[in-house]
């Protein structure tokens, strides 16, 4: 007759565990964890032509992997920030400061959700600071 040894209380509450989870609702826990902003890989210059910068005041949104010529135009920023698709830039020259550009990184997968914005000199595109968005 072979030897047989009893449960051990682990084992039985883990398989009452498995069997009630299928009756319970998700909890908090459950749903996936939002991504943290993350900031766009480091720039010491901004690789955007001085004349395609939008005039003071203005928007314009940028899309990192096309050609300046071939980039929308700049318009006021209430027209432009909402909109923007998730991936590209919008480039922001404010009227107080002319010498310097704001460039807002949106999310990756996000449309309209800016994660961080950098600001760098208009007239050389080098890098001045950065702001969390």
């Amino acid at each position: 007759m072979p030897f047989r040894t009893a449960p051990s209380r682990a084992l039985v509450a883990v398989a009452a565990l498995t069997a009630l989870g299928g009756c319970s609702r998700p909890s908090l826990y459950d749903q996936p964890e939002p991504r943290a902003a993350k900031a766009p890989a480091a720039a010491a210059t901004l690789n955007v032509p001085p004349g395609q910068l939008p005039r003071p005041g203005l928007c314009r949104l940028w899309f990192p992997d096309r050609p300046p010529g071939r980039q929308p135009k700049a318009r006021p920023c209430a027209e432009v920030e909402p909109g923007a698709p998730a991936g590209t830039w919008v480039l922001y020259r404010p009227s107080q400061d002319r010498n310097v550009v704001h460039v807002r990184y949106l999310d990756d997968r996000r449309a309209g959700v800016v994660i961080w914005i950098r600001v760098f000199d208009a007239s050389s595109g080098a890098f001045v600071r950065d702001m969390k968005g």
